[in-house]
């Protein structure tokens, strides 16, 4: 019998291109396979730095995300009521003239009138640079619902942070401690770096209430109770400094161990550095040799030495003891009020221990493991490197002890100071940049704090001074009115969340709303303009009053936010509540660009940007769909308002769209959004003037462009002169000065100071105490605002949520090949936890919350700590939302923890945030089980009506049966 032909060696297709992924944060090169104009497989791109060639499950069903369902066709404007779905179709031309037309007067008339807030945008560079233009100072994005915890307190001490602006030296740790970090971000490097701890056997410690993914593979589990990490590095601490196992070298050469800080109780100068007539920072030199800074003559006895600059060399520093410089002042070291605060015994092991739910021993054992790591290792590279003040090194000591932290850390009230206190952690070990510690990715460390401080006025031109975010040095930067109100809707940069560095998205309904009420003195919006921001669904706390604000009328009838402009790829729960909808293309349809002004996708090795372009026309990707992408379209508005920088002087647009953009603008001479193949023959990287062809550069590159470090510059960045003469040339520091570490941040003490009464800006008196207590330049730690007693007793248990490393926001999971891992989400508890409320694996509970009550379906699992509960997040949806089926798995028995999660505290005083920042606290939910009364109930609760999108087609949603039949017939 004839055998069948077979090929045993078929092609993925009959085209690939190579772009940039866009189902997470990660941003990792992709090979999209084509076959006859449609996608037939995505792999990863070996070539490319950031993931080389791995792929996770959400990349490779990147096809299923470009042809969901779900996707939008044209513009939309509403015809029914907000919140129904019920809209018409309109043409573009008719969709960009009704922008215009609520914008231009808007702009006229005040500015500020226009909230402009992205939400998983990776284009904030775009973004941002147009709300400057516009002039509005109500801009923001995401960060302040996700992340701002981990950079406001990163940057405001290391000049650096978490996430994925840093990252283990996977090459050489051998002490990996993860905290509270869940796999949804930056999932594949992290996992490649994983694997190289694993094999070579370094431990790997998870810090988090909840062990899954990375925890799951961690040789050792630490459940902490969620809100205590910063007492548990306190008491770290606590071990490293009584045990005397510190690097006290790397605080006095790196950080800010030695600078004097002024003790004078009451007095304008209290917990500020001890400065010269120039302004140099004093230490208090023990060296008598080196000549004095300003006149007076040294103190016998505990005062031998005299005060210098604290950054002169080969001088020998006090670090203990109280000195009385030349004016009459006292003041002592940082390290001496550092020491002085944690080994207080409130911070030891025994004291902690309850609170923390580790056992005393345990914290005891992993303060001895990092010393023993950090500094019996004896890593050494034999590389040859020169400091920041010209002193020349044989070798690069190591300190190989690395941290990494995420979301677990930061989603917390307290959120800012724990992250601060897993800084001085690393401090004290001296694994800072370090070969095996924590390392920066360029663009960072940057100096310290940031000098970009957001903008407050407008220039001639409408425009602001500055870009609308940015790090406040001390009260005068706050945008605040003359008596201390707000400015922002959001209420970043007040006194209410000074640092507030990335927005505060999560705030903007609640006040926007607010401001519209008779009698009300606060920020009032004319236009909300939201982009990729689900604040109808997922992205909001208090989800069901949320979308109360989003439809409130006036006595009049009119509704309480006169307009809502959204854009999105997809019909999510946001959609309906929208006024006008620009779709958005999908990721594979439009150019995007991976920019080192936005989030960079840098390692610690090499410096790196990236695009996407379209590998598919979406002209041609269903009849009758007329869809562009949301920054061409910005760009496009910007010109019809006649935005400064958008238009040429006869007031024609300045850029054909987002890809001219990209290549064309300049935000400083020689400066864009992409740093490869500058220069008019494209031979200049960093600096230089636009290439026409940079774009074709990228793309024949695999869409990305690097360049290595030099070896001699790829530790000890804050301070080695290789590295910063290198980073200059980019532009990444104004100059080559040493960036120095602040164990003590002098910025937050000038906050306690304004609150104490002293300097020309001063807080409100609603505002002094909570300034005063929480602007303490050295890291504490309190009870996050939802845990004190009352709620405590009320409310036994912890309630978090964890991302799942198959889906991502909202987005993710509406995928229909995603959905086979997971189509609905359980509440998970402790068997132990379920036994003693009366509840069996798989009943229908009641959660109750001090804000609410919802109906869930509870499952066992070992993998939690006893005192918390835990689920997936973002995976319940409203009804027929994102086009699933009205009874799909993810609206019966999916269900969110927001609607039980406060926007506001417990005693409804402020934001349920961080006071220092802003970070949304939804990690600080506390709440009560119940057997539900109808065990039998099936579904979940709430049920909100179901949205009136198109009807969806229950069949199953399958794709590439047309390519096997092609192949067959060939």
């Amino acid at each position: 019998m004839r055998e069948p032909l077979l090929n045993t060696s078929p092609s993925p297709g009959d085209e690939v291109q190579t772009t940039t992924c866009y189902m997470c944060a990660c941003r990792c090169g992709i090979k999209v396979w084509l076959s006859d104009g449609k996608i037939r497989y995505i792999q990863g791109n070996p070539a490319h730095p950031v993931n080389r060639g791995v792929l996770c499950a959400k990349g490779s069903a990147g096809i299923m995300q470009h042809y969901s369902p779900a996707r939008l066709e044209k513009p939309l404007l509403r015809v029914g009521e907000r919140g129904s779905g019920e809209f018409r179709e309109i043409e573009w031309d008719e969709a960009m003239e009704i922008a215009r037309s609520w914008l231009a007067p808007i702009r006229e008339r005040n500015p500020d009138e226009l909230a402009f807030f992205t939400g998983r945008d990776q284009s904030q560079a775009l973004t941002g640079w147009w709300a400057q233009q516009f002039g509005t100072i109500n801009y923001a994005a995401h960060g302040g619902f996700c992340s701002v915890n981990m950079a406001a307190g990163g940057l405001y001490t290391l000049g650096g942070s978490f996430w994925e602006f840093g990252e283990p030296d996977w090459d050489h740790t051998q002490y990996l401690m993860l905290w509270g970090v869940a796999e949804d971000h930056d999932s594949n490097p992290i996992k490649l770096g994983l694997g190289k701890l694993k094999a070579r056997g370094a431990k790997i410690v998870a810090v988090n209430p909840v062990r899954s993914g990375y925890g799951a593979i961690a040789d050792e589990w630490i459940g902490i109770r969620p809100g205590t990490d910063g007492l548990f590095a306190f008491a770290l601490i606590h071990e490293l400094l009584r045990s005397d196992r510190i690097d006290l070298d790397f605080l006095v050469r790196y950080a800010n161990a030695h600078w004097l800080v002024v003790r004078n109780p009451g007095g304008a100068d209290d917990g500020l550095f001890a400065r010269d007539a120039e302004g140099n920072v004093l230490c208090w030199n023990r060296d008598p040799l080196l000549p004095p800074a300003g006149e007076g003559a040294p103190r016998s006895g505990a005062d031998e030495g005299r005060p210098s600059p604290a950054d002169a060399i080969d001088i020998s520093p006090a670090v203990v003891g109280e000195y009385t410089l030349p004016d009459g002042r006292r003041a002592v070291p940082v390290f001496q009020l550092l020491a002085e605060r944690y080994l207080d015994p409130q911070y030891s092991p025994d004291a902690v221990s309850e609170r923390c739910g580790i056992p005393a021993d345990t914290i005891r054992r992993i303060a001895r493991e990092l010393a023993q790591a950090a500094f019996d290792s004896k890593l050494s590279l034999p590389v040859a490197w020169t400091d920041a003040w010209g002193r020349e090194h044989a070798e690069m000591i190591g300190r190989p002890v690395a941290m990494h932290a995420m979301r677990g850390i930061s989603a917390h009230s307290n959120g800012f100071h724990t992250c601060r206190a897993l800084h001085v952690l690393q401090m004290l070990l001296g694994a800072v940049d370090a070969p095996g510690s924590f390392r920066y990715q360029p663009p960072y460390p940057k100096p310290i704090p940031l000098p970009n401080r957001p903008g407050k006025t407008r220039k001639a031109d409408g425009t602001l001074d500055a870009g609308p975010l940015g790090y406040v040095h001390g009260p005068e930067d706050l945008l605040v009115d003359a008596d201390g109100n707000p400015r922002r809707i959001d209420h970043a940069f007040s006194w209410s969340y000074p640092l507030a560095a990335h927005g505060m998205m999560h705030t903007v309904l609640r006040n926007a709303h607010a401001g519209s009420l008779p009698g009300s003195s606060g920020p009032r919006i004319d236009t909300l303009f939201m982009f990729m921001a689900n604040m109808g669904w997922n992205s909001a706390m208090n989800t069901r009053e949320t979308l109360h604000w989003l439809t409130d009328k006036d006595a009049g009838g009119e509704y309480r936010i006169p307009r809502i402009i959204y854009s999105d790829a997809y019909a999510s729960e946001m959609v309906a509540y929208a006024d006008l909808v620009l779709p958005d293309t999908t990721y594979l349809e439009r150019f995007d660009a991976i920019s080192l002004l936005d989030r960079p996708i840098s390692d610690a090795d090499g410096v790196a940007d990236a695009i996407r372009h379209p590998v598919l026309d979406s002209a041609k990707q269903s009849p009758g769909r007329d869809v562009r992408g949301f920054q061409s379209v910005l760009l496009d508005l910007g010109a019809r308002l006649g935005l400064p920088g958008m238009v040429h002087a006869d007031g024609s647009p300045k850029y054909r769209d987002y890809a001219d953009y990209i290549v064309r603008h300049e935000r400083a001479p020689g400066v864009g959004l992409l740093a490869g193949w500058r220069g008019a023959e494209g031979n200049e990287h960093g600096k230089g003037a636009p290439n026409p062809a940079q774009l074709d550069a990228y793309i024949a590159n695999g869409n990305f462009w690097r360049e290595e470090i030099p070896e001699h510059a790829r530790y000890y960045k804050m301070a080695n002169r290789g590295y910063l003469e290198w980073a200059q040339r980019f532009g990444f520091v104004g100059s080559t000065a040493p960036i120095v570490l602040q164990l003590y941040a002098e910025p937050l003490q000038k906050f306690r100071l304004a609150a104490q009464g002293h300097g020309a800006v001063q807080p409100p008196e609603r505002d002094r105490a909570r300034v005063a207590q929480y602007f303490d330049p050295l890291p504490l730690w309190y009870e996050p605002f939802e845990h004190d007693q009352t709620s405590r007793d009320a409310f036994p248990l912890n309630a978090v949520t964890q991302r799942p490393m198959f889906m991502y926001h909202a987005w993710g999971s509406q995928n229909a090949w995603l959905r086979q891992i997971a189509t609905r989400n359980f509440l998970y508890l402790d068997p132990g936890t379920g036994a003693r409320h009366g509840i069996a694996d798989e009943d229908w509970i009641e959660v109750t919350s001090h804000h609410g009550t919802i109906t869930v379906q509870a499952k066992f699992a070992a993998n939690v700590q006893p005192d918390t509960v835990w689920t997936w997040n973002a995976i319940g949806k409203r009804k027929r939302a994102w086009r699933l089926a009205k009874d799909a798995p993810e609206s019966k028995q999916g269900f969110l923890l927001n609607h039980l999660i406060s926007d506001v505290t417990p005693k409804g005083d402020y934001a349920n945030a961080d006071p220092v920042t802003g970070q949304a606290a939804w990690f600080d939910l506390r709440v009560s089980i119940r057997k539900a009364v109808d065990a039998s109930v099936g579904e979940s609760e709430p049920q909100l009506p179901e949205l009136a999108y198109a009807e969806a087609d229950e069949r199953p949603l399958r794709y590439g049966a047309r390519f096997r039949h092609q192949e067959h017939d060939r």
